[in-house]
């Protein structure tokens, strides 16, 4: 992640063009590829154990190769393997930058440096972003001591990533209490957790989303991008009232919704995160407001 925000960054800067960034980005996932796909090259697994492994992410909040290594599928040190072959992102996109002449890694360095000055950020912060783990990454841009909040936000970027788009990259949440947007799909969960998670944005941005959610290059109407957003938005709040259950906390989930028309969205609080795919940007909110409404 810390590679497309790095990118986004340089951009904003006038350090590097677009293209020259897509081009970067193309070179660096020409080296890069998914653990499943990595274990499959090396014969450690079969396709359908990869396949196995990628959907039950979907539905338990844990890492490729820890699940491969509870099915009995991969060892402690194969997975070690695959992580060294997979390599750290941002070190392949630091390499490709240098290599196709875009920037020399003494001006990264210090671009890296300057924007860690410019958002404040500590040493920890920046081991963080390093790590390419959601988890650790997040929080960084969420400045929230709210655990639920916290889960909420993590656990959506962790499905987003995992299963929609693995280029996702984040930008600072910020609070307001009213905001309007053309397409909007949300889900309550109540409780003694009450809140709800949010997708909404531009509709060409949510299709863009919903069609690298199913692999489905011809979703045809509004209704069915919005109810593929729906869905992803359902395996978050599910993952989350199984990780409350765990606790002996009750949370009840609601039926996900969406509307398809300009609507307004107002609460005492919304805590709003700007979310980039490769081609598309969203916000994602989540509010503990138990009123909150939608108009």
């Amino acid at each position: 992640m810390f590679d497309r925000i790095i990118g986004r960054y340089l951009v904003s800067k006038g350090l590097v063009t677009r293209e020259a960034l897509k081009e970067v980005y193309a070179a660096e996932e020409s080296s890069r590829a998914r653990l499943g796909v990595i274990g499959v090259s090396e014969r450690m697994l079969t396709i359908p154990q990869a396949e196995e492994i990628n959907a039950l992410q979907a539905v338990e909040d844990k890492y490729f190769g820890d699940l491969a290594v509870e099915r009995g599928y991969l060892s402690p040190l194969q997975v070690t393997r695959l992580l060294a072959l997979q390599r750290n992102p941002f070190l392949v996109f630091s390499q490709a930058l240098v290599d196709r002449g875009v920037m020399t890694i003494e001006a990264l360095t210090a671009q890296v440096a300057a924007y860690q000055q410019e958002h404040h950020l500590t040493s920890s912060d920046m081991a963080a972003l390093g790590s390419d783990e959601v988890d650790r990454i997040v929080p960084i841009f969420l400045n929230t001591e709210d655990q639920d909040l916290k889960d909420l936000f993590v656990l959506s970027i962790k499905n987003i990533y995992r299963l929609a788009d693995h280029h996702v990259c984040i930008g600072e949440a910020y609070h307001t209490t009213n905001i309007k947007s053309e397409t909007v799909s949300y889900q309550w969960i109540h409780g003694d957790v009450d809140a709800a998670v949010a997708i909404l944005g531009h509709y060409e941005d949510v299709r863009r989303l919903a069609v690298a959610y199913t692999n489905e290059l011809f979703i045809e109407t509004r209704e069915d991008a919005l109810d593929a957003v729906c869905e992803l938005i359902n395996c978050v709040n599910g993952l989350f009232a199984s990780d409350r259950s765990r606790q002996n906390i009750h949370v009840d989930v609601e039926p996900p919704r969406y509307t398809t028309t300009f609507s307004d969205i107002s609460a005492s609080d919304l805590t709003i995160m700007p979310v980039y795919l490769s081609d598309a940007e969203f916000k994602l909110i989540v509010t503990k407001d138990a009123v909150a409404r939608l108009r």
